[in-house]
């Protein structure tokens, strides 16, 4: 699958596989932390599921996101190596550094940071394409909040028909469905998340000359970055998991399910349409939307409000991070 290409492109698509990694590392506990915080599943074979459930994704959802990520946020006209590097080692240190400390970040937005800055030092911010970015921007504040709204919505008519049912049977019936559901979202989880992976491949084959401009995404790379992506989330970031499972509220299966199905519905809708939503704002928001509707005191708004730091804060860092990276390359006089 490599054949034509350089040593040194082959590295930088094997860094941005290791981000892909990364993304699934950190990334786990989206698919995975409310199946575990019920008891439904072990944390093994939850995990087992969850990456099974991304790698099949390729099989059935769009690629539209990769070429959201791949082709409009910087003018590919001016995209290099050299830059798609400096992207992705901004992006894959804050990806690390916070997933050290289990806190769960948009690694999606450490991808489109860390590539705008890098775009930024290479031509100035002429080049960066503001419509792609601000529809980025946009769901930086609604992607949480549609979350939240999804979830609360589906789990209070959920809730109010089941109200007279016996907790045994609640648990019960609803541990089995959230099977199904922990499956929906970590479908929707890996169209949305290894696509942008694919998206920075793209770009990196195009700039050089590998592919033409309007070409369609190769199939070894959408089929790698599943696989990646898919390999991270098996390894699993166990201190997010402990962090979106048992920090925000107290689950039940049937609050799992409520958040998972709301959650992945938004996934799936904002996948088909290109728009590369944060799954880890999707699920934050789905879990506080559910924990809600039990009271506001059933959220640990603390623990929601250091989330929303960390979120705040991950596109200027990265932009930061990629814009210095970049700038050190050129003062080393490393141009690949």
């Amino acid at each position: 699958m490599f054949d034509g290409l350089s040593t040194t492109v082959i590295l930088i698509i094997l860094i941005a596989l290791f981000f892909d990694f990364v993304n699934g590392w950190n990334d786990a506990a989206n698919s995975v932390a409310t199946v575990v915080s019920t008891k439904v599943l072990t944390p093994f074979k939850a995990v087992m599921l969850a990456a099974f459930m991304n790698f099949i994704a390729f099989l059935v959802m769009p690629h539209a996101v990769a070429l959201t990520i791949g082709k409009g946020i910087v003018d590919i006209s001016i995209v290099t190596p050299t830059l798609i590097l400096a992207g992705l080692i901004a992006s894959i240190f804050w990806g690390v550094f916070m997933t050290h400390f289990g806190m769960p970040i948009s690694m999606s937005h450490t991808l489109i940071g860390g590539f705008i800055g890098a775009g930024i030092a290479a031509g100035g911010y002429k080049v960066l394409i503001m419509s792609g970015i601000f529809k980025v921007l946009v769901f930086i504040v609604l992607a949480p909040i549609l979350g939240f709204v999804f979830s609360l919505i589906f789990g209070s008519l959920l809730f109010r028909s089941i109200r007279n049912l016996r907790p045994s049977l609640i648990n019960k019936v609803f541990g089995k469905l959230q099977l199904l559901s922990v499956s929906w979202y970590s479908l929707g989880h890996g169209a949305n998340d290894a696509l942008k992976t694919a998206g920075i491949i793209t770009a990196l084959l195009i700039s050089v000359g590998y592919i033409d401009k309007g070409a369609d995404i190769p199939a070894w790379v959408i089929l790698s970055a599943y696989t990646s992506i898919g390999l991270g989330t098996l390894i699993g970031g166990w201190k997010v998991i402990k962090t979106m499972g048992l920090k925000i509220t107290k689950l039940r299966p049937i609050d799992g399910f409520a958040a998972e199905t709301g959650g992945g519905l938004l996934l799936f809708l904002t996948s088909i349409f290109g728009i590369p939503v944060s799954t880890t704002h999707v699920i934050a928001g789905s879990i506080m939307g559910v924990g809600t509707i039990k009271g506001p005191t059933s959220v640990r708004w603390v623990t929601a409000r250091t989330m929303v730091a960390a979120w705040i804060l991950t596109i200027p860092v990265t932009t930061f991070g990629g814009f210095v990276v970049y700038e050190i390359f050129m003062i080393l006089n490393i141009t690949l």
